[in-house]
């Protein structure tokens, strides 16, 4: 890509899974303000998977993009290390962005459950319950969900000092309406 600025498909994806990243991290601790046996928690459950189906469909139209049509190139005054750091750091929250669904479907499958997509279809697990590995599973998802927050965190925090320190285009080449 030879331009300043991603493609709105680009961007909608972008500031769409960031949405729905923060989406899931309030569904799944929000269950925790619900006493146990609380209907509802099965209703934030469902919720999850179908948001969690929904984050992974994104994902995928992402890394096609992506693969496409690239990024824009970085700003001559950033050093070889800052463009280093930056590949890596979008290459980490890619690695998360495909492994959080990839991990939740598994876990909703070892569990024993079907997934459901806001009830529109459902797909059955296609092996037997098991609980050690659901668990595993479960730690490994939870890592990557904090990992994503952490990580995104101080992708925000760069794109930050780059808009208020540096005063380059990184920023705002990710928002909406800048070409």
């Amino acid at each position: 890509m030879a331009s300043d600025a991603y493609t709105s498909a680009q961007k909608f994806l972008h500031w769409a899974l960031f949405a729905l990243v923060l989406l899931l991290y309030a569904l799944t601790y929000g269950e925790d303000l619900l006493p146990r046996g609380d209907p509802t928690v099965d209703a934030i459950w469902r919720l999850h998977i179908s948001f969690g189906l929904l984050l992974a469909a994104l994902v995928f139209w992402r890394v096609v993009l992506r693969g496409m049509k690239g990024a824009p190139r970085l700003p001559a005054e950033m050093s070889g290390l800052e463009r280093t750091t930056a590949k890596v750091g979008h290459f980490i929250l890619y690695a998360l962005l495909v492994a959080l669904p990839v991990l939740g479907i598994l876990l909703t499958w070892f569990r024993g459950d079907a997934l459901s997509f806001f009830g529109l279809f459902t797909m059955p697990a296609p092996f037997a319950p098991d609980r050690a590995t659901a668990r595993t599973i479960r730690e490994l998802h939870s890592l990557c969900a904090n990992g994503i927050l952490i990580v995104a965190g101080i992708h925000a925090l760069a794109a930050l000092y780059h808009h208020f320190i540096r005063r380059d285009t990184i920023l705002t080449r990710m928002l909406p309406g800048n070409r």
